[in-house]
């Protein structure tokens, strides 16, 4: 990429880019667009063991917490970051049913208790899920940010939020117990887990 680009890039508007990005997905359905940090990010495609992933942690929600739901797949975008000036799109979101009900493309995230990141295996994983979405999310203010980790095998609880990021990062191993804190408050077993590490 040129240094034009890129700085066209970085000097994009947020409608802008919801431009770009509704023609994007309108014409692919392998790839999601996010906004974060003035960067357009990529979201491919998800394997068996993502969705797997995602569909383990509804189970546990709905037993938990059947007064919400964890809405899956990646398809809802939320607005995220200083001033709202972001947009992602979370591999699940949980929030009090009908959150989402009459809301655009990219809806406030007032309202949202969770969102999930299940790691990837790709080039930007790092700086994607472990750096800039914890955060944009914190800067949101949705109080829990869960990240499950493939890489190192491990879930981590961000909560907490302030302007500057969450004031409280919890890491376990896959395979133990963590507890999501208020307002989620629900204990995962992470044991399950394991069988999805390919």
């Amino acid at each position: 990429m040129t240094v034009m680009a890129e700085r066209a890039i970085q000097q994009m508007s947020v409608e802008e880019f919801e431009r770009i990005a509704k023609l994007v997905e309108r014409e692919s359905d392998a790839v999601r667009l996010e906004f974060i940090n003035g960067r357009i990010g990529i979201k491919g495609m998800t394997g068996g063991d993502h969705s797997e992933i995602i569909r383990w942690l509804q189970e546990r929600c709905i037993q938990a917490r059947p007064d919400v739901w964890l809405y899956a797949g990646g398809e809802l975008g939320i607005e995220v970051g200083a001033y709202r000036k972001g947009r992602a799109k979370p591999d699940a979101i949980l929030a009090p049913r009908k959150t989402f009900l009459g809301q655009g493309d990219w809806s406030d995230a007032s309202r949202v208790l969770m969102v999930v990141e299940v790691t990837s295996y790709d080039w930007d994983t790092d700086r994607r899920d472990r750096k800039e979405k914890p955060s944009a999310y914190a800067a949101a203010g949705i109080p829990i940010y869960l990240l499950v980790d493939r890489d190192h095998c491990t879930v981590t609880v961000h909560s907490d939020p302030t302007v500057d990021g969450y004031g409280h990062r919890h890491v376990a191993d896959l395979g133990k117990k963590i507890l999501l804190p208020e307002p989620v408050s629900i204990e995962l077993d992470t044991e399950g887990l394991t069988d999805f590490l390919s």
